[in-house]
């Protein structure tokens, strides 16, 4: 049995003239409790974890974890550049209600992050972390990307996969994939979910053809109008994503009248 599975919104970080927007986030958390959502994501990609002191990451989960039903699981994104800031962060995440701890690789020093090096950072985290670690491969991001060989091969069979983007969401569970962690899940969250149950109940067409509904909203919140769309589609559909953290800018408005229309195909508008 995968103690992890499911889908899994990462959430934005709402700001108001610079600051975490706690009300925001407490509003936005409310709608996620009323989703057949597994958990939520906090400090991943979407969640401008970049952005953030580490203060403000072990607040955010703590907060999140305080508001969201006990019944709902939270992973909370703690990769840092260090080895040792990155067990830290994830033990600091987990006294304050982490379940799992999404370590996202370190960049800067990327010409040197080979299999050895990136093997050597995992297994001292996994090893030193009170709760389970997530490998999270995010090269477009990042730049480094994690081979195959490195994290496949001769993984335990509880060893859980998870697609990080709905792009490939039904790919991925159907050659066993176990969840998801998505930013569409952010303003889709049950049409995730649906996607999900249909595999599990065999309804290949079903699950084919809700991955279709997926696909232009998923762009406009990630690739296409990257952390700024996301935010300003929550805006849209009654969430609160607030603006980016500089130097994040907010969607100008000729690519928010493309996102309205996108949003209104799938009538979410």
């Amino acid at each position: 049995m995968h103690h992890f599975q499911g889908i899994y919104a990462p959430i934005a970080t709402p700001f108001f003239k610079g600051e975490i927007d706690w009300d925001a986030l407490k509003h936005n958390i409310e709608f996620y409790n009323k989703s057949k959502l597994a958990g939520l994501v906090v400090l991943g990609s979407n969640g401008e974890f970049a952005m953030l002191t580490y203060d403000e990451k072990v607040a955010m989960v703590s907060f999140v974890r305080k508001h969201l039903h006990n019944d709902k699981k939270i992973i909370a994104g703690s990769g840092c550049e260090s080895t040792r800031e990155t067990i830290q962060l994830s033990n600091s995440c987990a006294d304050v209600g982490a379940d799992a701890a999404l370590v996202v690789t370190p960049w800067y020093y990327k010409d040197s992050y080979k299999d050895d090096v990136l093997k050597a950072h995992y297994t001292t985290i996994a090893d030193a972390c009170v709760i389970p670690v997530m490998l999270y491969n995010m090269p477009r991001n990042a730049g480094v990307n994690m081979s195959a060989s490195l994290v496949i091969n001769g993984t335990p069979a509880q060893f859980s996969v998870f697609a990080g983007s709905a792009s490939f969401l039904y790919a991925t569970l159907a050659l066993g994939g176990v969840g998801g962690t998505l930013a569409v899940a952010n303003v889709l969250p049950d049409l995730c979910v649906s996607l999900m149950e249909a595999v599990n109940e065999g309804r290949h067409a079903k699950a084919v053809e809700i991955q279709g509904r997926l696909m232009a909203v998923n762009a406009a919140v990630t690739s296409r109008f990257g952390i700024p769309g996301l935010k300003k589609a929550m805006d849209l559909i009654g969430l609160k994503g607030g603006e980016p953290r500089m130097p994040l800018l907010p969607l100008d408005d000729a690519k928010t009248a493309d996102l309205k229309k996108i949003l209104a195909g799938v009538g979410l508008l």
